[in-house]
């Protein structure tokens, strides 16, 4: 993928008529034109000036834009560093045109003002004017000639631009304003001759006529106007990449690198991959590494957009533009560049502000013809009205209206300018799109698939119960406990060991230590032996009161693991481990349910565990015993219900996420380049998940807000410009007036866009179901449990019979587990799913 600076564009029919140019150049696959950011991205083998030649034959001006390529330098070691990237994307985004419009429009102000005192003020109301200029009619049209001229030089640009595109067939807005303007000037000039003649013959009555007959004032304020529109939607756009203009704003210039022993500070451009660097409070850390030496909390706001410090210390990583808050650190570099988390975020958005969203299409297709369809209806409206027997002055003022009055700029920056500030208020709060895409189908999804291990739970175990037997202190149990665990490899063990360095960091670990078979484990403390492990192992070498028991067994039916713990073959007590569902995840699902979403929630787990955790969360549907390689499977089935979402890590998940309609990679940290997904979570919280889909739809009402003003501004202005309403209203525009509406509209467009810097993403007191199209499809799930299947040719032969009845949808089989998962797609009794099974040698224990 390519990136160009484009130049000279004005409108939406500029960059569709670049789009179409380019698309023509053999080698290009496809090509995508931002009027917004002012560049292009092409894909495809066409060589750089074979593209830029098409440009520039189109009427308009093209370079290469670095960042991505060419601006990117390259640092001694070879690969490219941050500084030039930064710098190029900045030039890029640079807000040039404000500057010289203000010029511009400060020039003609200045000429502007004595114009109109003269040719409404004297003429319409007496107003005084020089002794020279009394009576003089033939010197007024002549100081408003000159001054008209002066103003029609300083915006020159409309003129050259407008009648440029028009020679190359290629008309645009700045067409159809020199095109009012000029024909203001031409007739005017007209006017200002006949009554020269006319008054060197006598006929002052006659020369008197012509004064009405003068538009240079309508000429010189419709350049005005049109200027100050054009500086007002400058500055808007502007303030549209503010996000991303922050975000390149965080790079640190220079950075503190240890070279020989010493401490030398140095250009950014020169930190290389495995240099050693050090970070004093209050600095920011100048590229992603890891923690060699020193403790300190490192505020990662500006990637994540996560308020609370993070603590790091030796062997943690840190990313690039983070703040070091409190302590010293020194780090080893990993990513420097491009290639920092930092720099990978800036690219995305920008990628993402590059891509056209879907419904973008239906304006650029109207684009593309509605320059030279309002030429058209202009020179229609004089015609008409001249045939009408009305004056070619009125009829000329009725075409001018038509001309100045319409526009597309604010047909073509409906969408661009909403995907922009959407896509930098999601970067703010961690919330990365891959593609304008992916920011209007979010938005769209009706399920949302949650893989349960580390998206609704925390994905690492942790102790939730503690119960001692009788005449055990709690104290004692997690002593014993965290002794015996120390040495344990096992991932359970893991959890103990944390909770008991928690209660008691300096006890000593046991001697002896064994793993057993059966899940057991033994050791010695102080001539104590201590065992632990499962309730069959540890009932084999103790008594287990009945209580304990019951307590264990409600325990697992709530998806925990019961761990028992015995000292000289006492019973010491129970702890019980689980991976800890996320505090924000019973909020998240429901805040989902809420905006008419369906939540299921896909486990490797039994039956029995997936739906105490799924009842916890409040999920609308399980799917449980699913391995990694099963998922694509299961999305492919929930997609029969409408658009489906999946959230998962993007490891593991890559196959479903790449299934799914729109893939969402949670907890993504560092690793935002998650080829996958098409939404990136800096975060862990299920909560931006919401978010994401909030954010969604917020830029999708406004792209539809946008778009419904820009039709509907064009559909009434373009009629009453016409004069359709003068037979029935009387009412009739003047072509200043119309000027100054076409002004406003993109300024209006460009303006609501930015009110999605306003929105709190994370707050649902909004939030509305949306409205589905189609009929939900109702997916019903059984699981029978089988016993007699020994091997994958089992698996087969059952999945085969059970998938072979009509009413079956899909049935995932496993001959470890004993049991045959079964989607439905209408109702079936259990006893003809029994029989299915059975009739191929199998026993069926149990259907649920």
């Amino acid at each position: 993928m390519k990136q160009y600076n484009v130049t000279g564009m004005s409108c939406a029919a500029c960059s569709s008529h670049v789009e179409k140019a380019v698309r023509a150049v053999e080698g290009v696959t496809s090509v995508t034109v931002s009027l917004l950011t002012n560049s292009m991205t092409v894909e495809g083998t066409a060589s750089d000036s074979a593209i830029i030649e098409a440009v520039t034959h189109a009427g308009y001006g093209a370079s290469p834009r670095g960042g991505h390529g060419a601006g990117a330098t390259a640092g001694p070691g070879g690969s490219h560093t941050s500084g030039g990237m930064f710098v190029a994307e900045e030039e890029a985004l640079a807000d040039r045109e404000t500057p010289k419009m203000k010029k511009r429009l400060v020039a003609s102000l200045i000429l502007l003002i004595p114009l109109m005192y003269v040719s409404m003020g004297h003429v319409m109301w007496d107003w005084p004017v020089p002794e020279i200029l009394q009576e003089n009619h033939c010197g007024i049209g002549v100081f408003q000639l000159v001054l008209t001229g002066l103003i029609m030089v300083i915006n020159q640009k409309f003129f050259i631009s407008g009648f440029t595109s028009l020679i190359h067939r290629a008309p645009n807005m700045d067409t159809l304003v020199a095109l009012g303007s000029a024909a203001s000037f031409l007739y005017s000039s007209y006017a200002l001759m006949a009554m020269t003649k006319l008054q060197a013959l006598g006929d002052t009555m006659g020369a008197h006529h012509y004064l009405h007959e003068f538009y240079f004032e309508s000429a010189a304020m419709i350049l005005t106007l049109i200027t100050v529109g054009k500086m007002l939607e400058a500055r808007s756009k502007g303030k549209t990449t503010d996000a991303l203009k922050s975000l390149m704003k965080l790079a640190p210039k220079t950075a503190t690198v240890i070279r020989n022993g010493e401490e030398i500070t140095v250009p950014m451009e020169e930190v290389q991959v495995d240099d050693e660097f050090v970070v004093r409070p209050g600095e920011s850390i100048p590229v992603d590494g890891i923690v060699l030496e020193g403790s300190s909390a490192v505020d990662e706001a500006a990637l994540t957009g996560e308020s609370i410090p993070v603590d790091k210390e030796a062997g943690d990583s840190v990313s690039a533009a983070t703040i070091n808050q409190s302590g010293f650190l020194r780090c080893r570099a990993l990513r420097v560049g491009e290639d920092t988390t930092l720099a990978q975020i800036i690219r995305m958005v920008s990628d993402a502000a590059a891509t056209k969203a879907p419904i973008a299409k239906v304006a650029d297709r109207v684009s593309g013809i509605f320059v030279p369809a309002v030429i058209a209806i202009a020179a229609v409206t004089m015609a008409g009205w001249l045939i009408a027997g009305e004056t070619v002055g009125f009829a000329l003022a009725r075409g001018i209206s038509v001309l100045v009055i319409s526009c597309p700029c604010a047909l073509g920056l409906a969408t661009p300018v909403a995907i922009m500030v959407g896509n930098g208020v999601g970067a703010r709060n961690g919330i990365l799109f891959k593609t304008a895409v992916s920011l209007e189908e979010t938005g769209k999804v009706d399920v949302v698939a949650l893989d349960k291990t580390g998206t609704i739970t925390m994905g690492q175990p942790a102790v939730t119960d503690v119960m001692a037997a009788e005449g055990v202190t709690e104290a004692r149990l997690i002593a014993e406990a965290y002794a015996l665990e120390q040495k344990s490899e096992h991932p359970l063990a893991k959890a103990i060991v944390a909770y008991g360095s928690s209660q008691n960091p300096d006890a000593a670990a046991v001697d002896e230590f064994e793993a057993l078979p059966g899940n057991g484990l033994v050791g010695r403390l102080d001539g104590i032996q201590l065992m632990g492990g499962s309730m069959k192992f540890i009932e084999s070498k103790t008594t287990i009161p009945q209580e304990m028991r019951r307590a264990a067994e409600a325990l697992a039916d709530q998806g925990k693991t019961p761990l028992f713990f015995a000292a000289n073959g006492t019973l010491s007590g129970m702890i019980a481990v689980a991976d800890v569902i996320k505090e924000d995840s019973p909020r998240a699902i429901r805040e989902l349910q809420n905006m008419g979403i369906r939540v299921v929630m896909l486990t490797g787990d039994n039956q029995k565990t997936a739906r105490a955790i799924g009842t916890q969360v409040g999920v609308d549907d399980v799917v449980a015993g699913v391995l990694p390689s099963g998922k694509e499977e299961v999305i492919r089935r929930l997609s029969a219900q409408g658009k489906v979402a999946m959230v998962g890590d993007g490891i593991n998940d890559a196959p479903a996420l790449t299934r799914a309609h729109i893939g969402i990679a949670i907890g993504a940290g560092t690793d935002v380049a998650i080829d996958a997904a098409d939404v990136v979570l800096m975060n862990s919280k299920l909560t931006d998940v919401v978010a994401a889909v909030r954010m969604s739809r917020a830029v999708l009402r406004n792209i539809h807000q946008n778009l419904f003003w820009a039709f509907f501004y064009n559909a009434v202005g373009i009629p009453l410009a016409a004069g359709l309403l003068i037979p029935v209203l009387g009412w009739q525009l003047n072509p200043m007036f119309a000027a100054a509406a076409m002004s406003l509209s993109s300024f209006c467009v460009v303006t609501n866009a930015l009110r999605l810097n306003l929105l709190r993403v994370h707050d649902s007191s909004r939030d509305q179901k949306r409205k589905k199209k189609e009929k939900e499809v109702k997916t019903m799930e059984r699981t029978m449990n089988i016993t007699g299947m020994m091997c994958g040719h089992c698996e087969a032969r059952v999945k085969k019979c059970l998938e072979a009845l009509d009413a079956v949808e899909a049935a995932e089989v496993s001959h470890e587990k004993g049991t045959a998962v079964v989607t439905l797609k209408e109702e079936i009794a259990n006893g003809d799913l029994k029989k299915a099974v059975e009739d191929q040698g199998y026993e069926v224990t149990s259907i649920q």
